[in-house]
């Protein structure tokens, strides 16, 4: 099975770890993502991607450290404002189409994908009363609608380094979060 690994930072994977995958680096955000995914996925087919690295909760009931698989994901930001509510454009609700979600036994979890992440007490009580996310990255939705595009099944999972609130590094666990991805990603990978 040819596996793609995508990351967006390299403190996401451990060096080494995943000597038979191909790995691409994508840098943070969106754009980023898209663009350095399709360029992979153009030049070379794979059977599965899976998407990996760390996010923030919303959740009370997914703590540091856990794992979980993104099986819905949501570009929260595309819309407008009129007044004080917001509006989106279509549907940015991007679902795990091929089932790919069905190869691990991880909790499962619905992500918003962001430009900017949350920090403030108004905006973030406002995005779980719009659309009550689990979680939050800035790559997740781009690395679906990517794989969709391309007709290969993704499975995005995510580590928890953070509860999402007022920004507070104190009570942060980035190595924790980063040391279970790599675990987890790995017994996914020897167990397909």
């Amino acid at each position: 099975m040819k596996i793609l690994l995508v990351v967006a930072t390299k403190s996401e994977i451990i060096e080494g770890k995943f000597k038979d995958c191909d790995v691409i680096v994508t840098g943070v955000g969106m754009v980023n993502t898209t663009f350095y995914l399709t360029k992979k996925l153009s030049e070379k087919s794979y059977d599965l991607v899976i998407n990996m690295g760390v996010a923030g909760s919303f959740s009370d009931e997914i703590k540091i450290g856990d794992v979980v698989e993104v099986i819905e994901d949501n570009l929260s930001e595309i819309g407008f404002e009129n007044g004080n509510s917001f509006s989106e454009f279509t549907n940015f609700r991007i679902k795990n189409y091929f089932k790919a979600n069905e190869k691990t036994n991880l909790k499962k979890a619905k992500g918003i994908t962001v430009n900017t992440v949350h920090g403030n007490e108004k905006t973030i009580a406002k995005i779980v009363s719009r659309l009550t996310p689990d979680v939050e990255s800035m790559e997740g939705a781009a690395c679906f609608m990517v794989c969709e595009k391309f007709e290969i099944p993704c499975i995005q999972i995510r580590a928890i380094s953070n509860k999402v609130e007022k920004r507070n590094t104190e009570n942060w666990n980035i190595s924790l979060a980063i040391q279970n991805l790599n675990a987890t990603v790995a017994k996914i990978i020897i167990e397909l």
